[in-house]
């Protein structure tokens, strides 16, 4: 609700346009599209089985012992397509339809989030910078909003104000654009290891491989739209100073 009263103020601050909204609700229709698409593909393939019948959990168990990694716990957390790895405490959190489950589906986010395990395990440079940005990102995301609207209805009195917003927004954009490679560098562990281990056959792969790359442009989205919007506020700064 914030968020498009910020848009609002922006229109009236003299930095909108009817391009810029078009391209708004573009991204918005693609957006909803993306995501209404991972969720049809993973409904369809929850009831496509793996060959061993492995379950989410065993997936996830089995992938962590071949990349020797021995301090992370996979545990269930509730929800849908919740599922995540929390680098902190080291915890592999996997939904109930994928931990139990022993589908291509629940096997391809198991195997997906212990990507983000190896990846933390080796190293993986882009997962380092995302979570130094976390803290910074949830300092950000608490104030970006209220900054940029104070900015845009202040805009001719305090301009630098909105300049302060833009870069608080600036943060979360470049979240999203750093989380792409992590995101399919996890993916593509993922797969290359379910398909080398055999959890999946010639003929399930391929879901497995779709089911991934619909949830990746989910991010790629995410972040598309979160650039847009940065542009959109630093087109209204440049105009108003």
């Amino acid at each position: 609700m914030l968020n498009t009263i910020v848009l609002q103020a922006a229109t009236s601050a003299g930095g909108g346009t009817t391009l810029m909204w078009g391209v708004f609700i573009v991204l918005t229709i693609v957006s909803m599209v993306v995501s209404k698409n991972v969720e049809r593909k993973f409904k369809k393939y929850k009831d496509i089985r793996t060959e061993g019948g492995l379950s989410g959990r065993e997936v996830a168990e089995m992938m962590l012992r071949d990349h020797d990694i021995r301090d992370v716990q996979v545990a269930m957390v509730q929800g849908t397509l919740t599922d995540h790895y929390n680098p902190t405490n080291r915890t592999l959190n996997l939904s109930p339809d994928v931990y139990n489950g022993t589908s291509v589906a629940a096997a391809a986010v198991a195997a997906h989030e212990c990507g983000h395990a190896v990846q933390h395990a080796t190293g993986y440079a882009p997962l380092g910078l995302r979570s130094a940005l976390v803290p910074v990102v949830n300092f950000a995301n608490r104030w970006v909003s209220w900054v940029l609207l104070a900015g845009l209805l202040l805009v001719k009195a305090f301009p630098s104000l909105l300049l302060v917003g833009i870069a608080l927004f600036a943060v979360s954009t470049l979240f999203s654009v750093v989380t792409l490679p992590v995101e399919i560098n996890a993916s593509a562990r993922a797969l290359q290891w379910i398909q080398r281990r055999e959890i999946t056959s010639a003929e399930t792969h391929r879901y497995a491989e779709s089911a991934l790359r619909s949830a990746a442009y989910t991010y790629v989205m995410a972040a598309v739209t979160s650039l847009a919007t940065l542009a959109y506020y630093v087109m209204i700064y440049l105009d108003r100073r």
